[in-house]
């Protein structure tokens, strides 16, 4: 676990590098942070002095230059970064979301089937996700667990999207491993 203390707007800044980063993978620039996160350019210029002294971002110099996020960005965070992740499918009001990784999925309070609730923690931004949207996830790997729901809430600076679970089927034979 990360021992490096980040403000919200420290977290949402550096949430959002990494999100264009991973669409991009190259530097990004300061202005595209901006419009992620509706802040100022020069707001995300003074962030990025601070996160580069924590060495959470470097810098790239240059007219292609921008900002790229270090591994410890992603333990700050934790992320866990991975070469080749286990592609879970999550579909937002129908359509197919190819740039986002289903990181976990929690469960919770599934011994009271009107308030079950499931924690969708994901790699990629959720702004376009809103309340009351449907959205499924899975099948995951192993399990093949699949899980309808509706958007209760969600956690932009986490990238967690909370869904009133209106269905969840995982198959009753023997998963393969």
């Amino acid at each position: 676990m990360s021992s490096i203390e980040l403000t919200p707007s420290q977290k949402n800044i550096l949430q959002a590098l990494i999100n264009l980063h991973r669409e991009k993978e190259d530097a990004i620039k300061g202005e595209d942070i901006a419009t992620q996160v509706d802040r100022n350019a020069g707001t995300i210029r003074n962030q990025m002095q601070s996160l580069k002294a924590l060495q959470l971002v470097e810098g790239v110099p240059g007219p292609k230059g921008g900002y790229k996020p270090t591994a410890a960005a992603y333990e700050a965070l934790e992320i866990q970064q991975m070469d080749e992740p286990a592609t879970v499918p999550l579909t937002h009001e129908g359509e197919s979301i190819e740039d986002v990784i289903v990181d976990e999925i929690d469960l919770s309070s599934v011994h009271h089937p009107e308030l079950c609730r499931a924690e969708i923690h994901i790699q990629g931004s959720v702004r376009d996700i809103h309340e009351g949207d449907a959205v499924t996830v899975g099948p995951t790997p192993l399990s093949k667990l699949v899980i309808e729901g509706t958007v209760d809430g969600k956690d932009d600076t986490n990238n967690i999207i909370i869904l009133r679970i209106d269905n969840m089927v995982a198959p009753a034979e023997e998963a393969e491993h």
